[in-house]
C-alpha cells in the first residue's frame, strides 16, 4: 500500500519501498494546461482484510484493493485472475506496469491483461537466483535439519528453497508473458533476456527513500571499528559469513562492534507469551548463527537492532565505520544503495549485479563470495585506514548520486512507458 493513500485513510504502512512514493508522486505533478494529470493513473495493492477489493478515487488517482495472502507466496490463487479482470474493465490502462516478480499477483495480472506487447515488468529480485544459492554454503547438517518450529510450520530450510523454486515457476511464466521488462543491471538482464528473449530490456535505474539523499557519513561522527549488516533473517544474506570473520578481525580490532537490523532470528521465539515455549521457536538457521556466536565468543560483540525505519537506518549507516553486504546473491540491494548515498564505506560481496555499483577499490571492496577470510581482510582494511575509508566513502556517494538521481530516472520511466504507449 502506498503511503499516500494510507495516510489518507489512517492506516498503518511500510515506507520501505521509497521508490514507488517517489514515482508516484512524480507522476501525480505532471498536469495538462487545465490542471488535469498527464498521465491517469490506476494503482493496485494487496490490500488488508478491513478494506477488502474495494475501489477509491484520490487526487484523481484510482486506487484498488486485491486480496493475497502474502505469507504463502510459493502458492498460486486464481481468484487474483477473476479481480484483476475487473479492475482492468474498469481503468481500462494503455500500458500495466508491474513492481517486482516475487509474488503470484505478477503472473495473475499478466494473465488477466493478455496484452503482452503493453505489459512492462520492473525486475527487483529474481526467485530463480533466489533458490540457487539459497543455502549459501550452510553445512549439510544445517541444511538438512529443522528445528521444532520449522516443523511445525513447515518451513526448514530445505523448505524454504522449495518455496522459492515454486515461486521462480510462477515469475519464469509471467516474463514468458510480457514483452517489456525494466531492470538495472547485466546480471538481470542476463537472467532475463535467457527465460524471454524476445522481450525488450529497457535500462533503468531506482531512486531511493527521500531520506537518504541528505546527510553524509564522516569518520569523526562513526563508532570506531563498527559494522553494519542490513539483514539477516535466512542464509541468502550471509549473516554467518560475517560471523565466521568477526574472530580474525577482532585479532586485530578487539573491540569491534557488530550491529545487524531486521528480524532476529537468534532470538527465543519473540512475542511468545509462554517462556518454556520460546525456545523451541527458533529456526535451525537462528540455532547455527547462535552456535556460531557462541563457539566464537562474539556474544559481547553482535547487537541485533530490529526493523528499523528509514530514518533509523539512515542514522545507523551514518554512524557506522563499515557497511557489510555479505549476500551470497543479490540484484541491487537497496541497502548498498542507501550506504552509498551517504557515502558510509562499503565492504560487498561480488555477486549479481553488486558490481555494476560498486567497482573495487574506487568506491567501495569487493570480496568473492563466501570468503571469511578476504571479508575480514577488507574490512580489517578500512578499520586500519580512515583516509582510504573516507575515499571511498565519498567517491560512493559521488556515484550513487548519478545513478540514482530522482529527476534521470523519472524521465526515463516517461521515456519507457512512452515506447510502448
Amino acid at each position: 500500500m502506498l503511503p499516500a493513500f494510507a495516510r489518507a485513510y489512517g492506516l498503518p504502512y511500510s515506507s520501505r519501498e521509497g521508490w514507488l512514493s517517489g514515482s508516484f508522486e512524480r507522476l501525480c505533478s505532471q498536469k495538462t494546461e487545465d490542471g488535469s494529470q498527464r498521465i491517469e493513473l490506476g494503482v493496485a495493492f494487496p490490500s488488508p482484510a478491513s478494506l477488502g477489493d474495494g475501489s477509491w478515487l484520490l487526487n484523481e488517482v484510482r486506487f484498488y484493493g486485491f486480496t493475497e495472502n502474502l505469507d504463502t507466496p510459493d502458492q498460486y490463487d486464481i481468484s487474483l485472475e477473476t479481480r484483476f479482470a475487473e479492475i482492468l474493465e474498469d481503468f481500462k490502462p494503455d500500458v500495466v506496469h508491474i513492481f517486482g516478480t516475487e509474488f503470484p499477483h505478477t503472473l495473475a495480472m499478466v494473465r488477466a491483461f493478455g496484452n503482452p506487447s503493453h505489459t512492462l515488468i520492473g525486475i527487483q529480485g529474481l526467485c530463480c537466483a533466489i533458490a540457487d544459492s539459497y543455502m549459501a554454503d550452510l553445512p549439510y547438517p544445517v541444511q538438512r535439519g529443522a528445528s521444532f518450529r520449522d516443523r511445525l510450520k513447515h518451513d526448514s530450510l530445505e523448505q524454504q528453497r522449495d518455496k522459492f523454486l515454486a515461486r521462480a515457476e510462477m515469475e519464469a511464466e509471467a516474463l514468458k508473458g510480457c514483452l517489456h521488462i525494466t531492470g538495472r543491471t547485466r546480471f538481470d538482464r542476463e537472467i532475463t533476456s535467457q527465460i524471454n528473449p524476445d522481450a525488450v530490456y529497457h535500462s533503468m535505474n531506482e531512486t531511493m527513500r527521500s531520506t537518504f539523499y541528505k546527510g553524509m557519513w564522516t569518520p569523526e561522527k562513526a563508532e570506531p571499528h563498527s559494522i553494519f549488516l542490513s539483514q539477516g533473517d535466512y542464509p541468502l544474506k550471509g549473516f554467518h559469513y560475517m560471523l565466521q570473520a568477526m574472530p580474525a578481525i577482532l585479532d586485530a580490532f578487539p573491540d569491534t562492534q557488530l550491529y545487524v537490523a531486521g528480524n532476529s532470528i537468534i532470538t527465543e521465539g519473540p512475542g511468545i507469551r509462554k517462556a518454556w515455549l520460546r525456545p523451541l521457536w527458533i529456526t535451525s538457521y537462528g540455532r547455527y548463527l547462535r552456535r556460531l556466536i557462541r563457539d566464537n565468543y562474539l556474544g559481547a560483540h553482535v547487537n541485533m537492532l530490529g526493523i528499523l525505519t528509514a530514518d533509523e537506518m539512515k542514522r545507523q549507516y551514518l554512524k557506522t565505520n563499515v557497511f557489510v553486504c555479505p549476500s551470497t546473491k543479490e540484484n541491487s540491494p537497496n541497502s548498498l544503495c542507501e550506504a552509498m548515498l551517504l557515502g558510509t564505506p562499503v565492504v560487498a560481496a561480488k555477486v549479481g549485479g553488486v558490481p555494476d555499483f560498486i567497482s573495487d577499490g574506487e568506491n567501495g571492496i569487493l570480496f568473492p563470495a563466501g570468503k571469511v577470510d578476504e571479508l575480514a581482510e577488507g574490512v580489517k582494511a578500512l578499520f586500519y585506514d580512515m583516509d582510504l575509508a573516507a575515499a571511498l566513502g565519498a567517491n560512493a556517494r559521488k556515484s550513487a548520486r548519478v545513478t540514482h538521481n530522482p529527476d534521470t530516472n523519472y524521465m526515463r520511466l516517461l521515456e519507457i512507458y512512452r515506447s510502448i504507449k
